[in-house]
């Protein structure tokens, strides 16, 4: 297959979306082949709000990925969830090469970690199959917003070789304010979550870069920017004027927006 000009950001919400179909997120990624994004990828990149490193690292992996269960306190079921796909070491490499040549210093290789559960909760329903390589980058919280958006704006060439880059985290996430499964929603949140829409979908991409500024309620819509920021490199990837997309929207526990976004190359 040829290039692709799409990128997305996935909210992957609680692990528990890998097994629970009540969740609407869940039937959404599960259609994510038929209604969203019919190409097969050669190689899926992902930048996973659940691997944080000082400076920005790949996972250079020959054979299957391991599968990590980085959470804690939930149902039994989810600890054997398996989602084995490829290592794309040689993506690793190519993303490493992109990030130096563009002014990243220090980009680091590592050989022995697998996929996070940002990475294979939503792969496992997007991919079932397993069978297309993956690689993980990692995100920066020490650094900015700007600083992803520049990671992603690095990598946008691979998207011509066939390479999904998407970013996973959530749109809002304060694990201290969530409650109980009713489907109310607070009103800070929603507010937060249709700034965010309106900025993208508006093309204010610059405004989401410095969005502890620009956005009502930020820093309790995002306590950490581990969840954020793989938005950033998301938008950076799609490259100049790229068109925003809202290709998913709902919630759970008062504060958790599942809030999905594609990124489409300027024509």
């Amino acid at each position: 297959m040829g290039g692709l000009k799409e990128t997305f950001y996935i909210s992957h919400g609680s692990p528990t979306l890998s097994i629970d179909d009540s969740l609407p997120a869940h039937p959404f990624l599960l259609s994510f082949r038929q209604k969203v994004f019919s190409e097969k990828p050669n190689c899926i990149l992902v930048i996973s709000a659940h691997w944080e490193t000082s400076e920005p690292t790949v996972n250079v992996i020959n054979g299957p990925n391991d599968t990590i269960h980085d959470f804690y306190n939930f149902p039994k079921p989810m600890y054997q969830l398996k989602y084995p796909a490829p290592g794309a070491p040689e993506l690793a490499k190519k993303v490493k090469k992109q990030l130096e040549e563009a002014g990243f210093k220090r980009v680091h290789e590592d050989k022995k970690r697998g996929l996070d559960h940002g990475a294979w909760v939503p792969l496992m329903l997007m991919y079932p199959e397993a069978d297309i390589p993956v690689c993980q980058l990692s995100v920066q919280t020490n650094m900015d917003a700007t600083h992803h958006y520049n990671l992603g704006r690095a990598l946008a060439p691979l998207k011509k070789e066939g390479v999904l880059i998407f970013g996973s985290g959530s749109a809002t996430h304060n694990l201290r304010t969530m409650q109980g499964t009713n489907d109310a929603v607070a009103s800070w949140a929603l507010e937060f979550d249709k700034w965010l829409k309106e900025s993208l979908l508006t093309g204010r991409y610059e405004d989401v870069n410095h969005y502890e500024e620009k956005a009502p309620f930020a820093k309790l819509a995002h306590p950490r920017p581990d969840h954020f920021y793989p938005l950033h490199v998301a938008i950076g990837a799609a490259g100049e004027n790229a068109k925003a997309e809202l290709i998913h929207d709902s919630w759970t526990n008062y504060t958790l927006s599942y809030a999905s976004y594609k990124f489409s190359e300027a024509m």
